[in-house]
């Protein structure tokens, strides 16, 4: 029996608006998160919970120097992380929301926090893929396993997934490109058919363009999941703000995913199209019409006659059959031709 949550199982792409450290350390604001995530249709708020002394030593520098409050990223880690019962309460209020509560743990004391608090499934970062400590401590909690491609070749996932399917968890693989933001000629939608055809998994994509466009691509695809970097505002602090779409994008977002979706699961039979709109011919396309009045006994010649609408008459198309024909009685400028207005010939 599969362990994905339900809202994973209806048969439809499972959005995910990751928050990770956006909040810059301000539960007020992580709640804040939860509630606009909410109204956007999707799925799951994902966070990221680190805990510094157990994932960093004091002297871990930024890769990119990006705060002036914080002299390094252990610093960093330590003021924006909450306290179990916090955590705790942020799960509570997200599942009250009607949402998933998804956080990325880096390290096996993060995880049993995270346990704790009731996440919906496990959120491998990409960097953390190859940490079979973390893998195992997860895989220990029952619940299925999500990996983040970015920075794996894929003989370091074919490890990783067949790990997890030892313990037998289930697994799923999200192509992911580890560019803040990424182009769009890094974004690797090719990558999930990789993905699906090599694991016979669930596939997805986790996004750092910044745009709402990659998501919808992946939808189109046929993406399980995806996910994407979610801000209140794009004056917001922090470093993954330039890679995040708005919750306003979010919510325009979900709704394009679905409505792909309807059309997807709704093939169209192209002449069943045409006869349901039969009636709308009539208004739309074009008869065959006399350009100028003509008398009674008159062969028709190429300029005497023209394509107009409604195309309730003889159909445009056929206007070159009539050319050469006599009429058999006087018809004014923009008589719609009738069969029985022309003899047989000449």
């Amino acid at each position: 029996m599969s362990s994905w949550p339900q809202s994973f199982r209806k048969g439809r792409c499972y959005v995910i608006g990751e928050v990770a450290l956006t909040h810059d350390g301000s539960l007020g604001l992580a709640h804040a998160f939860v509630d606009a995530i909410a109204t956007t249709g999707a799925d799951a708020v994902k966070f990221q919970t680190h805990i510094a002394t157990a994932e960093s030593t004091p002297g871990e520098p930024f890769r990119v120097q990006f705060s002036k409050q914080d002299t390094s990223r252990y610093d960093y880690w330590v003021r924006t992380s909450f306290s179990t019962e916090q955590w705790q309460e942020l799960a509570d209020h997200t599942r009250q929301a009607g949402l998933d509560f998804i956080s990325s743990p880096f390290s096996v004391e993060a995880v049993t926090l995270l346990d704790r608090a009731g996440v919906a499934l496990w959120k491998v970062a990409s960097g953390e893929v190859s940490n079979v400590s973390l893998l195992d401590a997860m895989m220990q909690t029952f619940r299925p396993v999500l990996l983040s491609s970015g920075m794996s070749p894929f003989d370091e996932l074919d490890a990783s997934v067949s790990r997890v399917r030892a313990a037998g968890r289930d697994v799923g693989v999200m192509q992911c490109t580890t560019a803040y933001p990424c182009p769009p000629e890094k974004i690797g939608l090719n990558v999930m058919s990789d993905l699906r055809g090599r694991y016979s998994c669930p596939v997805g994509l986790s996004d750092h363009s910044g745009t709402v466009f990659p998501s919808l691509a992946a939808a189109a695809l046929g993406a399980d999941v995806v996910e994407v970097h979610a801000t209140l505002s794009r004056e917001l602090f922090g470093p993954d703000v330039v890679a995040s779409i708005t919750t306003q994008e979010l919510k325009m977002m979900v709704e394009g995913i679905r409505f792909t979706e309807a059309m997807l699961a709704n093939p169209v039979d192209k002449n069943e199209m045409a006869r349901e709109t039969a009636s709308l011919r009539k208004l739309f396309t074009r008869s065959v019409v006399l350009r100028t009045s003509l008398a009674a006994g008159a062969v028709l010649e190429a300029q005497h006659l023209v394509a107009k609408k409604p195309g309730t008459g003889i159909p445009a198309a056929r206007l070159p059959e009539f050319i050469g024909r006599r009429l058999k009685r006087a018809l004014p400028a923009d008589a719609l031709l009738a069969e029985d207005d022309v003899e047989e010939s000449v």
